[in-house]
C-alpha cells in the first residue's frame, strides 16, 4: 500500500525506541499534556454547560416567557389582546397579572415585598403556585384578601397559614389631618417554597382584590405568556411585537435576565482561555522535544538529503511527528474527558460524602449538585484547537530541519 514517504518516517520516528531518554520524555510530557488539558477543558465546559442549563431551568420556573405591557402605563384592553396572543399555537398559556411593591409589616418586623395579583382560575406556570407546603393555593378567592408568601418571607415576619399581616400600600391618602399611608391587612391562607431566593420577597393576591388596593379598576400591568420552547421566546416575541404592530412592550425572558445570562458566558470564555494555556504549555513542550529530535538526527537528516529527499520532504517528516504526538494526546484527552464529563456528578457526590463537605449549596446557586451537559461543538472546537496549536508547534523545528546542510552535518560523523 502507498504510504507518502515523510509521513512513514515521521510515525517510525514517533513510535522509534531512541537511545535519548530524556527526548523520549519530553515527548511523552508534551502528550500527556495536550491530554490533561483537553479532558480539563472538555469537563470544565461541560459543569459549566450544565450550571447553565440547570440554572436556567431553575429560574424559568417562576419566570414568564414573554411578558406584554402597555407603553405607557396600566393595559386597558387586555382580554382582546389574550385572545390575539392565544392564536399562535407556540403560546401555552395567557394570564392577566397586576404588580406593585410594598411594605409587609408584623410584630414590630417589617419586610419589602412585590404584591403579584393574579388570577387562581388561569393556568399560570410563571408563578410557584404547585410548590405550596402550607395551605391550599386554592383559597385565594376574590374579596378575602388573601395572600401567599413565601417561606423566607414567612419565616422573616413570623407568620404561619392563618395569621393576618399588615400591607403598607405605596400610595398615601390626602385627609383633614394630613397625608396617611394607606394600610390593608391580608389572611395568610398559604407558603410556597421554591429553594430560590424568590421566596424572599414575592407575595401573591387574588387579581381582584390587587386592582381593588391599588386602584387598577379594569386594567392589568400586563399578560403573561408560557410557549412551548423557551429557547423560542425571542423569535415568537419578536414575532407577535411586529403582528400587534409594536404598539406595546413584548418582553422575553433572556432580556429580564440578560445581564446574568452573559455574566456566565463571560464566566466561560474566561475559563476557556485561561484553560487552553494548559494546551499551549504542552504545545511548547513539543516544540523542545522536537527541536532537539532535529538536532539529535542531523545526520540522519543529512543522509536523507544525499538520497534526494527535498527540504519539504525533511520538513514533512517533523510536522508528521508532532502532529502525531498532538493527535494521540488529543484522542486520549477526548476519551478521558467524555468519561469524566459524563461521571462527574456521581464522582463530585462521592468525594462530598467522603469528606463530608458540600460543594455546591442550594442557597447560592441554585442547584444542589455538580451538573454535566456535553455539547459537541464544544468538544469538536476544544479538539480542533489542540490539533492546529500541535501543528503551529511543528513549524519551527521542522524548518530547522529543512535547513540543515548535508555536508555540514556529516563533517564530524
Amino acid at each position: 500500500m502507498f504510504k507518502p514517504f515523510f509521513l512513514y518516517v515521521g510515525y517510525k520516528y514517533a513510535r522509534s525506541k531512541r537511545d535519548n531518554y530524556f527526548i523520549s520524555f519530553i515527548s511523552l510530557t508534551s502528550m500527556l499534556g495536550i491530554a490533561l488539558g483537553v479532558a480539563v477543558l472538555i469537563t470544565v465546559l461541560s459543569v459549566m454547560n450544565g450550571f447553565n442549563k440547570e440554572i436556567r431551568a431553575k429560574m424559568l420556573t417562576f419566570t414568564p416567557h414573554i411578558v406584554l405591557r402597555g407603553l405607557d402605563g396600566p393595559l386597558q384592553n387586555w382580554s382582546s389582546l389574550a385572545e390575539q396572543v392565544k392564536v399562535d399555537s407556540r403560546v401555552k398559556t395567557v394570564a392577566p397579572y397586576i404588580a406593585s411593591q410594598g411594605l409587609l409589616i408584623e410584630s414590630g418586623s417589617a419586610q419589602p415585598a412585590i404584591i403579584h395579583g393574579i388570577d387562581p382560575t388561569i393556568p399560570n406556570e410563571a408563578y410557584p403556585l404547585t410548590n405550596v407546603i402550607s395551605g391550599d393555593a386554592a383559597s385565594l378567592n376574590s374579596g378575602e384578601f388573601g395572600v401567599i408568601l413565601g417561606r423566607s418571607l414567612a419565616q422573616n415576619l413570623g407568620l404561619v397559614v392563618g395569621d393576618k399581616v399588615t400591607f403598607l400600600i405605596p400610595e398615601a391618602s390626602a385627609t383633614i389631618a394630613g397625608v396617611k399611608p394607606k394600610f390593608k391587612r391580608l389572611n395568610v391562607v398559604a407558603i410556597y417554597d421554591t429553594g430560590t431566593h424568590y421566596d424572599d420577597r414575592n407575595a401573591f393576591l387574588n387579581i381582584t382584590d390587587a386592582a381593588r388596593m391599588f386602584k387598577y379598576y379594569d386594567s392589568v400591568s400586563g399578560i403573561q405568556m408560557q410557549v412551548s420552547d423557551e429557547m423560542q421566546a425571542v423569535r415568537i416575541a419578536q414575532e407577535l411585537n411586529k403582528q400587534l404592530q409594536y404598539k406595546y412592550w413584548l418582553v422575553d425572558w433572556t432580556t429580564e435576565h440578560a445581564n446574568f445570562f452573559e455574566a456566565l458566558n463571560m464566566e466561560k470564555v474566561v475559563m476557556w482561555c485561561i484553560l487552553c494555556l494548559i494546551i499551549a504549555v504542552a504545545a511548547f513542550n513539543l516544540v523542545s522535544s522536537l527541536v532537539m529530535m532535529v538536532t539529535d538526527k542531523r545526520s540522519d537528516i543529512a543522509i536523507l538529503r544525499t538520497m534526494g529527499a527535498t527540504p519539504r520532504s525533511v520538513m514533512g517528516i517533523f510536522v508528521s511527528q508532532g502532529l502525531i504526538i498532538g493527535v494521540i494526546g488529543t484522542l486520549l484527552g477526548l476519551v478521558f474527558g467524555l468519561l469524566l464529563a459524563y461521571n462527574v456528578t456521581a464522582i463530585a457526590e462521592y468525594i462530598q460524602n467522603l469528606l463530608n463537605v458540600q460543594f455546591v449549596s442550594e442557597d447560592v446557586y441554585l442547584v444542589s449538585f455538580v451538573p454535566s451537559q456535553i455539547r459537541q461543538s464544544d468538544v469538536v472546537l476544544v479538539c480542533s484547537f489542540s490539533v492546529i496549536m500541535s501543528l503551529l508547534a511543528t513549524i519551527y523545528p521542522a524548518w530547522r530541519a529543512a535547513t540543515v546542510a548535508p555536508a555540514e552535518a556529516l563533517r564530524y560523523e
